[in-house]
């Protein structure tokens, strides 16, 4: 559910952004709030697994995800839309917050460390694998009613739940405080900041109230590292940031999800606007990028158990980075024959980074327990993909608006009418209704064309990242983690005993 999620409703976005007519930043919360709420719910997931035990806390996640999803289904027309949906978003990704670290620590306590790269690869190869599903069943789900992206979790949560109680899971609880007010405080800083970022392109840049939020949430993130050194249990041992290691799979793992989640709803979005793609066609199209992730997932998996992450993780980025380079070269071509191999490439980098970056530091931070170290990790993957998904549309949103707004001065019309079409992208033909037919159809080009080259800055935003990514790989001081000392996870019976 958690991972389908992630790709499944960027397919569904234009038809839930033309029925509940949403704005085009309230389409975009609607994806970012599950990924904010995720990040910000993370590092307190892992917490709560490692203190009330994995197994009580994977039920909760699942009931809570599943509840959420059909309230996301039920979402009403009219003024009431935009905020019912982005509420519920938010508590599906701090459902998934919960669910995700008690998975992998079942994951992790089933294997000793040396065999870590090859289970975890296994892992993220079928959560990839999922994540591909999502794209193939929104764009058939879509052609129903985009409710159904929603409804499908909850027979699927059902079957979680007898998978779980049967799978006698054994969890041994540990009695320790939870530092709510650390918890608080990143969730205000990671919103603040994004808020701020998401809202540039609304509110403008010389808005007092888009600086406030930004600095104000990166203030409230500083605050949350001298709170976090200062409490004696702390939601997350800023500590462990001392290791080199631990420090550079870090940094690899923010850098390239700046392109890695954000790419599926741009993608998406753009295969529908440029392209002319129905929601199945777009998911199909988004297919070609975990042609080259899945494959590229397990190589990765054992170089790390071979030669250690530093390898795979330097040539994922090489790869990654010409990828998205290419791509944004070929994306004005308006036809996946110039791109699939581009798509490919890209998918292909980030297979080869993703797991070992994550496995890595899982191995290296000796000084946590694993419910803290997963934290950290999708603590840090999912602010890096929300800060993209903010980041990047802001800069989607402007570039399409100047150039469509060239485009119709160019066509006699006011550039006024830019902003209504920008707005309202993904359903380009019902802002084209009062339009003359003998204009429609230039007009028509020149969205699909100027949302092309609008996503081509996308594109290239993401592979400047995923150059910092490339830096931070080489930081990698390399070798394989043969052992742990002192890696206390409280769940360390296997899942299969009973």
């Amino acid at each position: 559910m958690t991972f389908i999620d992630q790709t499944i409703v960027a397919i569904a976005a234009p038809n839930i952004q033309s029925e509940l007519g949403l704005s085009s930043s309230g389409v975009t919360w609607v994806v970012n709030s599950y990924l904010l709420a995720l990040a910000a719910g993370f590092a307190l997931g892992g917490r709560l697994t490692d203190v009330v035990g994995s197994r009580r806390i994977v039920i909760v996640g699942i009931l809570g995800f599943a509840v959420s999803s059909t309230l996301c289904g039920l979402t009403p027309r009219g003024s009431l839309a935009e905020a019912w949906m982005i509420t519920f978003r938010a508590t599906q990704g701090l459902s998934a917050a919960l669910m995700i670290p008690a998975a992998l620590a079942v994951v992790v306590a089933a294997f000793p460390v040396n065999e870590r790269g090859k289970a975890l690869a296994i892992f993220f190869g079928v959560s990839g694998g999922l994540t591909a599903i999502g794209p193939i069943a929104g764009g058939y789900l879509t052609q129903w009613t985009w409710r159904a992206i929603f409804w499908i979790n909850v027979p699927v949560a059902v079957a979680a739940l007898v998978l779980t109680l049967a799978a006698g899971i054994v969890s041994v609880p540990r009695r320790e405080r939870i530092d709510w007010r650390g918890a608080a405080v990143i969730a205000v800083g990671m919103g603040l900041s994004v808020f701020g970022l998401e809202q540039a392109r609304t509110w403008g840049w010389g808005s007092v109230l888009t600086w406030l939020c930004i600095v104000g949430g990166l203030v409230a993130l500083g605050l949350f590292v001298v709170l976090e050194r200062r409490t004696a249990v702390p939601l997350i041992k800023i500590g462990i940031f001392r290791d080199r290691a631990f420090l550079a799979d870090n940094l690899v793992l923010f850098f390239s999800m700046i392109a890695f989640v954000p790419v599926f709803f741009f993608a998406s979005v753009y295969s529908q606007v440029s392209l002319g793609y129905g929601a199945s066609q777009a998911g199909l199209y988004l297919l070609v990028f975990f042609a080259g992730f899945a494959p590229a997932a397990q190589v990765g998996g054992r170089i790390l158990d071979t030669r250690g992450a530093r390898p795979s993780m330097i040539a994922g980025a090489v790869l990654a980075t010409a990828g998205f380079l290419t791509w944004a070269w070929t994306i004005t071509d308006l036809s996946l024959g110039a791109q699939w191999w581009c798509i490919v490439l890209a998918g292909a980098g980030i297979g080869l980074l993703l797991g070992p970056a994550s496995t890595d530091a899982t191995n290296r931070a000796v000084d946590a327990s694993y419910g803290e170290v997963t934290g950290i990790t999708q603590t840090v993957r999912n602010y890096a993909s929300a800060l993209g998904l903010a980041v990047l549309g802001t800069v989607l949103g402007s570039v399409f608006a100047d150039r469509l707004g060239a485009s119709l001065s160019g066509l006699g019309l006011p550039p006024g009418a830019a902003a209504g079409l920008a707005s309202s992208s993904s359903d380009a033909g019902s802002a084209l209704a009062g339009v003359p037919p003998q204009l429609r159809e230039q007009i028509q080009t020149a969205v699909a064309t100027d949302f092309a080259i609008g996503i081509r800055y996308v594109l290239i935003g993401m592979a400047a990242a995923l150059v910092v990514t490339l830096l931070a790989a080489l930081l990698h001081p390399g070798g394989r983690v043969t052992e742990i000392a002192a890696l206390d996870e409280p769940s360390a019976t296997p899942p299969a005993e009973r």
